[in-house]
Order: structure tokens, then C-alpha cells, then sequence
């Protein structure tokens, strides 16, 4: 999940939830490529020249080659604030290319949404946009959880999947359940559900929760750039999975989750 951290400065607004479950198999990942080419157009004397420039966004194969990276439903693109309306520019077709003019060098967000827009799923790339060449290339990685059918059928377009890297493998609509010692079956998805209906003051105390009492093997990740708080649930001690399901089962109507 991921959540807002307890910090002074964090941004007023609610934090928000995202999950990583299961922690295994091992992720499937995909490497988009960024690879803007750009032109220049002459400028009227004491004015900086306009740059013509693209990006397309490719996946990787296991040979090097560029394939279509059909594993995103869609790419949004945010730039400059000095772009007015086209700041921020949304396309659902391969390869996802953006075409602009202006003068400046500036860094972007690009926001890759996976095929069937999993919950938590969109990846955030900074891509640094500059005129040093005509052409370049920028590698990101990015790491798939679980992959639902659709999107690991399109992962394999690109590279191998684990057996298990579908939810839920042959028995899909099977519930996951982790069984803590000495308690009753915790529904993991369900936990997961009901986390993410808690307001921010229950929110801030999980993390507290998970910061008091995680293990060597619990995994956490604290973005303070963006105020989150990123733990995989599955790595959780089973004395915590009990204490966020009573916490969580307190605050919300897990049966009707």
C-alpha cells in the first residue's frame, strides 16, 4: 500500500493506497524507450530558437529490439507548466509518440497506466528532455505485481513470465488468505480493500503501526517527494497482519468489502 508519511511537511491533501501484494513471483518488468528527436527552427533576432521534438515509447525485447509497448492501455505525459493547456497530454495507442515545440530544456513526468489500469499499478518516470543530441534513449524499469491475464499475455510479447505471474494462477477467483499463528485466516485482498477506505488520521496511525512493529523482512519504501508510504503486505509479521485487520475491521465494514 502506499500512504502518506508521517511528516510535517507533507502536503495537506489525503494520503492515498496502493498495494503490492503478492510479494512473490518475482516481478515481470518492461523497459520503456524514450526517444525524442528533435529540429530547430531559426529565431528572430533576440529571441531563443523554437526545438521541434517527439517521444515514442517502446519495450525492450530479451534481444535488444524495440516492440510495441502494448503492455500500457495508455501514457500521460506532464510538461511544463508553460505549456498552458497541453501541459498535460493523454494517448492510449503504441507508441504513445507526443509532439512539441518550445525553447527550453525541462524535466517531464511520464505516467505509464498498464493494460486493465490495475489499482496501484501506474508507474512515474521523470524524463529529462534536452537538445545535447539529435537522438537519444532513456531506460526505465518497471516491475509488474501479479499480473492479471491480459497484461502478462502482453508481457510475454516482450520476455518470459513466471508460472505464477497470474493472479491467482488457474483458480483466479480464489480468495488469498494468510493464516497467522494461533488467529483465523486474514483475506489479504480484503485487508487490502479495507485500508484503502480509511481516512488520513487512520492512515497515518497504520504506518505508525507497520513502523513499530515490522520485521527484518517487511518491506517498505518512504517517498518523501511524493508523500508516500509503500509496504508489500505480504512481507508483514503475522502479529501486524492481525493488528491492521482489527484496526481496519474497527473502522470499516469488511463484509461488505
Amino acid at each position: 500500500m502506499s500512504c502518506k508519511p508521517l511528516y510535517p511537511s507533507s502536503p495537506p491533501h489525503p494520503p492515498s493506497l496502493a498495494l503490492d501484494l503478492p510479494h512473490t513471483p518475482p516481478p515481470s518488468s518492461a523497459n520503456p524507450l524514450l526517444t525524442p528527436p528533435s529540429s530547430q527552427e531559426p529565431a528572430a533576432e533576440g529571441e531563443f530558437p523554437l526545438r521541434r521534438w517527439s517521444i515514442k515509447i517502446y519495450v525492450q525485447g530479451e534481444d535488444g529490439s524495440e516492440l510495441p509497448a502494448t503492455c500500457f492501455e495508455k501514457v500521460t505525459y506532464k510538461l511544463h507548466e508553460s505549456f498552458g493547456t497541453r501541459a498535460k497530454q493523454v494517448f492510449k495507442q503504441p507508441p504513445f509518440e507526443i509532439s512539441e515545440e518550445g525553447w527550453g530544456e525541462f524535466e517531464m513526468l511520464v505516467v505509464l497506466t498498464p493494460v486493465g489500469n490495475p489499482k496501484g499499478g501506474e508507474a512515474t518516470m521523470v524524463h529529462d528532455l534536452n537538445f545535447a543530441q539529435e537522438r537519444y534513449e532513456s531506460f526505465h524499469s518497471v516491475a509488474f505485481r501479479n499480473p492479471k491475464p491480459e497484461l502478462a499475455e502482453r508481457l510475454r510479447e516482450s520476455g518470459p513470465v513466471g508460472e505464477n505471474g497470474v493472479a491467482g494462477g488457474a483458480g483466479a477467483a480464489g480468495k488469498k488468505e494468510r493464516k497467522g499463528k494461533g488467529s483465523r485466516a486474514v483475506d489479504m485482498e480484503k485487508l487490502a480493500q479495507g485500508l484503502e477506505t480509511l481516512g488520513e488520521e487512520d492512515l497515518l496511525h497504520v504506518v505508525q503501526l507497520v513502523h513499530d512493529n515490522k520485521s527484518e523482512d517487511t518491506y517498505t519504501k518512504n517517498d518523501v517527494e511524493n508523500g508516500e508510504f509503500h509496504v508489500d503486505l505480504y512481507t508483514l509479521p503475522d502479529n501486524l497482519i492481525k493488528m491492521l485487520w482489527d484496526f481496519t475491521s474497527g473502522k470499516t465494514d469488511m463484509a461488505a468489502l
